[in-house]
C-alpha cells in the first residue's frame, strides 16, 4: 500500500468514527436541545481543564463541531501535546447555541480519552527519557477508535508499533507453535514477503535466550522478548551484540512504571505497553456556555 493511499486510509478511519460517534448520540436528533433551545439562538462555549495533564484530541474536537455546524467559529487556547492545569482554557467555541451542544459530548469524549492516553504516555516517556529506548502502543485499543489511540500515544510522546494486521509480520507465539518453529515461521514469512513483494518488516517473538538464538540464525528486522526479566533482558542484549547480527530488540510483558526505567536501561530498543491504551483513565474536561 503506497503512502497516499495508506493516509487516505488513516483519514477515512478518522472521519468515519468521528461520523458513527455524533450518529450514535443524536439518531434522530438532539431532542432536549430540539425542546428547549431556540435554533437561531447565539452564544460561545468553552472547554476547560478540570486536572492536570497533557492535552490531546483538540483538532478532533474540532472536526466534531465542524461537522455538527461548518459556521461555527472556533479558537484553541492550546494545542495537542500542551501541558494544561486544571482551570486551563484549552477551546472556545461561537456561534449558534444548539450544534456546540450536540457536539459536546462527543467532543469531550474523544478529548477526555486522548488526554488520558497521552497523559500516560507523557508519564511513561519521561521514566526512560534518558536511554535510547523508544515507547510503544500495542493494538489493544477500543474497536473503531485505534486512530484516535494510537494518535494520543503520539502526542504523548510515544512511538506507534503497527497500526494493524497489514503493515507488519509480526510473528507470535501462536504463529510459531502452529508453525511448528521460529525457523520454519520465518522461512514462510520471508516468502510470502519476498513473493509479494511487500515493503514491511518482520519481525518474531522468543519466549527464552534459547528460542532468541534460533530467531538470531534467521535475521529478522525485531525480537520481541516477551516477558523476560529485566535480567534475562541485559543478557538477550549481550547476546544480540556478540552475535554480529543487525538487529533491533522490543521488551514487552509485565512492564510497567514499577520497572520501565530499568528495562529501558538494559539497552532494549522498545518497549511495548498494551495498558497505554487499555487501561485508560480519561483526563476531567468540561464545557460551560454563555449566552451571546
Amino acid at each position: 500500500m503506497k503512502d497516499k493511499a495508506l493516509d487516505d486510509f488513516y483519514e477515512g478511519c478518522r472521519a468515519r468514527a468521528i461520523m458513527l460517534a455524533l450518529e450514535e448520540d443524536r439518531y434522530t436528533g438532539d431532542i432536549t436541545t430540539l425542546a428547549t433551545i431556540d435554533p437561531q439562538q447565539g452564544g460561545y462555549a468553552v472547554i476547560r481543564a478540570k486536572d492536570r495533564g497533557v492535552v490531546a484530541g483538540v483538532a478532533v474536537a474540532l472536526q466534531v463541531f465542524a461537522a455538527c455546524d461548518p459556521a461555527l467559529a472556533a479558537l484553541a487556547h492550546r494545542q495537542d501535546g500542551d501541558v494544561v492545569n486544571c482551570g486551563d482554557l484549552i477551546l472556545e467555541l461561537s456561534g449558534k447555541l444548539a450544534p456546540i451542544l450536540i457536539g459536546e459530548r462527543t467532543a469531550l469524549n474523544f478529548m477526555q480519552r486522548m488526554s488520558g492516553i497521552a497523559t500516560k504516555t507523557r508519564g511513561y516517556v519521561d521514566l526512560v527519557q534518558h536511554t535510547d529506548a523508544k515507547l510503544l502502543d500495542t493494538r489493544k485499543t477500543v474497536p473503531g477508535l485505534r486512530y484516535f489511540d494510537k494518535e494520543a500515544v503520539r502526542i504523548g510522546g510515544g512511538t506507534n508499533h503497527r497500526f494493524g494486521l497489514f503493515d507488519m509480520i509480526l510473528i507470535k507465539d501462536n504463529h510459531i507453535d502452529a508453525s511448528g518453529s521460529i525457523t520454519e515461521a520465518m522461512q514462510r514469512a520471508k516468502a510470502y514477503r519476498s513473493t509479494h513483494k511487500l515493503e514491511v518488516k518482520i519481525e518474531t517473538e522468543v519466549r527464552s535466550l534459547e528460542e532468541l538464538r534460533e530467531a538470531l540464525s534467521c535475521q529478522p528486522d525485531i525480537i520481541l522478548l516477551d516477558n523476560f526479566t529485566p535480567a534475562l533482558l541485559s543478557e538477550a542484549v549481550q547476546l544480540v551484540q556478540c552475535s554480529g547480527v543487525a538487529v533491533l530488540l522490543e521488551a514487552s510483558g509485565n512492564i510497567g512504571l514499577h520497572n520501565v526505567k530499568e528495562v529501558a536501561e538494559t539497552g532494549v530498543d522498545f518497549i511495548s505497553l498494551g495498558e497505554l491504551t487499555h487501561s485508560v483513565k480519561a483526563l476531567d474536561l468540561s464545557m460551560t456556555i454563555k449566552l451571546d
